[in-house]
């Protein structure tokens, strides 16, 4: 799978865009705030229908118009595929493939599979729970349809417990419906509750070998699932701590406080790692992520890495680049000098100024 091309039209800063990939290493260059990451977005958005910083619509189309485009041009066994978003300020956005307008958000997911590398994944071990939840769920997403369909229904259903819970402070009779919300919770939550337990089992059969590389051979990095509770015990804790729940007006028991763990030896990187190893497991991680969707879908998913390069040392930098080889990539970046200082080769080079490409070029 390949991006041939991408438009936009009203996208954030751009009136007007056309952009012709390499299926090789495609470098986007230029000033901050030119308009950079947000070519890369719209292509996050085209295959997942979501802003990679949880951007509403009504932010992402041009401040002064209603509504904004986007067409993606794949390549997919030999076969072109296009994809049109339409986003608009005040309603739903539009999704057809190939004219054939869908659905369901959902039909889109696994068409286009692509792995997003920026500056803040590197906090990903050391931030709070939320951030790696949020990981693990835009990857299973793109790759289990029942997951997501699933993470949806469990998601409305904790909303909704939440209101109800809200709501009984007034109408303390409506305890009575509050068992038919966890009988859909322990449901929908124990088949999460169960991939996720899968997913970290398959990113541990591929973490190992690269974070040892990534560390020169010093460390052993294993992912842990931490999930809140056991699908044995989850309706047992909801009841047990219905009363608590009543009391904060929110459900306390679920996937949704789920953790994962990163362990080095008997160090908990995320507590106790240095930043260089957090860093470190930060990188192996998203590697992780790019050999699973291979191995998943016997496809090479298009790695998109927003001015990562800059964030990383020498040895991390060259680990990196030398990983990607045979894989689409776009890279947003400042200058050119991290790829000329090694010798990295480059099929295609945009720069980027003020939401237009300014020049052109191609390199070895």
């Amino acid at each position: 799978m390949i991006i041939k091309s991408l438009e936009l039209a009203d996208f954030r800063n751009y009136d007007t865009l056309h952009i012709d990939f390499s299926s090789g290493t495609n470098i986007l260059y230029g000033d901050n705030a030119q308009g950079k990451t947000n070519i890369l977005e719209a292509i996050y958005l085209s295959a997942t229908t979501k802003s990679h910083k949880g951007s509403k619509d009504k932010d992402i189309v041009n401040f002064d118009k209603e509504e904004s485009h986007i067409r993606t041009y794949l390549e997919k066994d030999g076969m072109e595929i296009r994809v049109d978003m339409h986003l608009r300020k005040n309603k739903s956005k539009g999704i057809a493939i190939d004219g054939q307008k869908i659905k369901k958000a959902a039909e889109l997911l696994g068409l286009l599979n692509v792995v997003f590398f920026s500056p803040e994944d590197l906090s990903i071990i050391k931030n709070g729970p939320a951030e790696r939840r949020r990981f693990v769920d835009m990857e299973l997403c793109q790759l289990d349809q029942f997951y997501l369909y699933n993470l949806n229904h469990y998601n409305k259903i904790v909303n909704q417990r939440n209101k109800l819970l809200k709501d009984m402070y007034f109408n303390p009779s409506l305890r009575d419906t509050l068992n038919i919300w966890d009988s859909q919770l322990v449901s929908f939550g124990s088949k999460i509750i169960e991939r996720r337990r899968l997913f970290a089992e398959q990113l541990n059969e591929i973490i190992c070998d690269i974070h040892k590389k990534l560390s020169g051979g010093r460390e052993k990095l294993v992912i842990s699932y931490e999930p809140d509770v056991t699908i044995e015990d989850y309706e047992k804790n909801l009841t047990l701590n219905q009363e608590r729940d009543i009391k904060l007006k929110q459900t306390t028991t679920g996937p949704h406080r789920d953790d994962f763990s990163f362990m080095a030896g008997n160090i908990d990187i995320r507590k106790f790692g240095s930043q260089g190893q957090q860093r470190t497991a930060a990188l192996s991680l998203k590697l992780s992520e790019i050999e699973l969707v291979k191995k998943m879908t016997n496809d090479s998913p298009v790695l998109l890495l927003d001015d990562v390069l800059s964030e990383l040392d020498s040895n991390r930098q060259n680990y990196l680049l030398s990983t990607i080889g045979g894989i689409q990539t776009i890279i947003t970046c400042t200058g050119l000098d991290e790829f000329v200082n090694n010798r990295f080769e480059i099929d295609r080079v945009f720069h980027i100024e003020n939401g237009s490409i300014k020049k052109e070029g191609y390199g070895g």
